[in-house]
């Protein structure tokens, strides 16, 4: 099975509400890459809004092969099922949603509270960011002085990433760039310093330009 290239999920916490027929409705979403840091984070918003009618909650991760849901109480298929759904549809991994609803008195129907999950879930999930990162190689060059002058133009031109530096006798710098990129910069520097300088690739990452 080929390896993905981009990697799709949430740069932070975020949270967005609304209210519907007096129902104040309250999204909460973060990034979540296992199971534990989901459900701590479930919990912590079941503490935080103990006081709430209903605390629905859902994760998606590791696309789909962990992904639980749960109503809260709430009638069957009416709310975490749509949560889920929700951070499914939107492209986003290793994820978890909880939507926070205090009831205003006035029934929304099983229609009504779908709507209103998923419309929770979705602006919840906004206010976190999603952001979609890039597979990276990462890279170590060691090279002189002279070759690094050249070098560092061509790091410039290819967008790299530059992860460290360090002057003595020589030059050494770890960078990533874009996976798709890395070959044909192992090409370049060799034909530039006429063999002298062939960056090592040391392992792959996800990451995005900054």
């Amino acid at each position: 099975m080929a390896e993905a290239e981009f990697y799709t999920t949430l740069e932070g916490y975020g949270r967005d509400e609304f209210e519907e027929k007096r129902s104040l409705f309250i999204g909460h979403a973060a990034p979540a890459k296992t199971e534990d840091e989901a459900m701590a984070f479930i919990k912590s918003k079941q503490k935080e809004f103990a006081d709430a009618t209903h605390n629905v909650w859902a994760y998606y991760m590791e696309g789909g092969i962990k992904a639980r849901y749960s109503d809260d109480g709430e009638p069957q298929g009416s709310s975490g099922m749509p949560v889920l759904d929700t951070i499914r549809k939107s492209g986003v991994n290793d994820a978890v949603v909880v939507v926070t609803r205090y009831f205003g008195g006035t029934l929304l129907g099983v229609g009504g509270l779908v709507r209103a999950y998923s419309h929770a879930a979705k602006i919840a999930l906004e206010a976190a960011h999603i952001i979609t990162y890039e597979r990276y190689s990462e890279l170590v060059l060691e090279c002189n002085y002279a070759d690094y002058q050249k070098l560092s133009v061509e790091l410039t031109q290819l967008e790299a990433i530059i992860d460290g530096s360090e002057f003595t006798d020589k030059v050494t710098v770890c960078f990533a760039v874009k996976k798709t990129l890395s070959e044909k910069l192992i090409l370049r520097f060799g034909e530039l310093t006429g063999g002298r300088c062939t960056p090592e690739i040391t392992g792959e990452r996800f990451d995005y330009m900054r």
